[in-house]
């Protein structure tokens, strides 16, 4: 049996856990039909129908109604593919959290190297996956900056899900930031969960970025409405860990009859320069619900290991290995083509700069 044939790296591929992420796995899940065999795959979304049937005279039978129309496009999703190169000194040094004198022979370090890789090189796709699913709610639109090698910047990529503007952003008035003395929260949430059921679409989740999550939490009318002598089912806020890191569900709030999840998230990652970012903008709130879009995948062509010939796969991640003879090396990279798109146009309303 040979470890490195990818039929076998696919299967220690599927026993690699996935990270936990709270914006690709709550708002872009992937079904079965997400995953193409197919180099593009095809997104379409439909505006939400609000019309009432008419009133038919009765002498004319009936009136017959158009089918919604909707939007299809046809995309090419981006390639990511981190690779990992393996030394002959990555086999002979000992193995992080490895017995001083483990006795672990050159092969059996391959092996537990080979997935301790595909571990780290998952970890940081699903870091590139949710930063793609933040981008889309926020511009719905994802621009990629692809690269030739580290440092070497290649062709810009950027798909849009609007033709000429948008309309998935509310802007707060000026003066009446939520940390201010003007703020109304009640009525700017109300406002955007107004703009998403006009639309026939569903307001579900309330995400606050962690500066507008204080100004909520401080905010003395919410505390009012939540006290329970008021009379007014205003919710509750009752902080809980998740199981997201950096995303905290603070409770359920009645905001014009829609009972919004309220999270508040402080998702972060480690750019290009070593900073450490934030996924979601600390002064951001947005309106939307869960499964609001997918993640979708292309498939990728490659010449597996050991073959002379290309072949497809088609599946969420797809490895390769590959051996240099001159230098004595060997590297095995993770490919995925994934590309996060809503369901319906604008299912989502956000909101910058709630504080000052």
């Amino acid at each position: 049996m040979n470890i490195f044939d990818t039929l076998y790296l696919d299967a220690i591929m599927d026993e690699v856990v996935p990270k936990a992420t709270f914006f690709r796995d709550r708002y872009f899940p992937t079904a079965e039909g997400d995953i193409f065999a197919a180099d593009k795959v095809l997104t379409e979304y439909r505006k939400g129908d609000r019309k009432m049937a008419a009133f038919v005279d009765s002498r004319a039978g009936d009136i017959p109604v158009d089918r919604r129309g909707y939007t299809i496009n046809e995309y090419t999703p981006a390639f990511i593919a981190p690779s990992r190169i393996l030394t002959q000194d990555d086999l002979n040094q000992r193995g992080f959290g490895e017995a001083l004198y483990a006795g672990s022979s050159p092969a059996k370090r391959a092996a537990k190297l080979l997935k301790q890789d595909m571990t780290d090189l998952d970890l940081r796709i699903s870091r590139r996956e949710e930063w793609m699913a933040v981008q889309t709610m926020l511009n719905n639109a994802c621009t990629m900056q692809s690269y030739i090698d580290a440092n070497t910047q290649g062709e810009t990529l950027y798909i849009k899900f609007f033709d000429a503007a948008s309309e998935h952003t509310y802007t707060i008035s000026s003066g009446a930031e939520w940390d201010g003395n003007s703020a109304d929260i009640v009525g700017d949430v109300r406002a955007m969960c107004r703009l998403l059921t006009l639309r026939g679409l569903p307001a579900v989740d309330l995400i606050l970025g962690s500066d507008a999550a204080d100004a909520v939490f401080n905010n003395d009318k919410l505390r009012q409405l939540l006290n329970v002598n008021s009379g007014i089912g205003f919710g509750a806020i009752n902080e809980q860990l998740t199981k997201y890191d950096g995303v905290v569900f603070m409770g359920t709030l009645n905001f014009g009859g829609n009972r919004l999840n309220v999270f508040s998230v402080d998702e972060t990652y480690v750019d290009d320069s070593n900073a450490t970012q934030s996924y979601f903008p600390a002064k951001g709130a947005m309106v939307t619900a869960p499964g609001c879009g997918h993640m979708m995948y292309g498939q990728i062509t490659q010449i597996d290991f050991g073959s002379s010939d290309f072949s497809t796969h088609v599946g969420k991640r797809v490895p390769k290995f590959f051996v240099d003879q001159d230098k004595d090396t060997r590297k095995l990279r993770v490919g995925t083509r994934p590309l996060a798109a809503p369901k319906n146009y604008c299912p989502y309303i956000y909101a910058a700069d709630v504080v000052s």
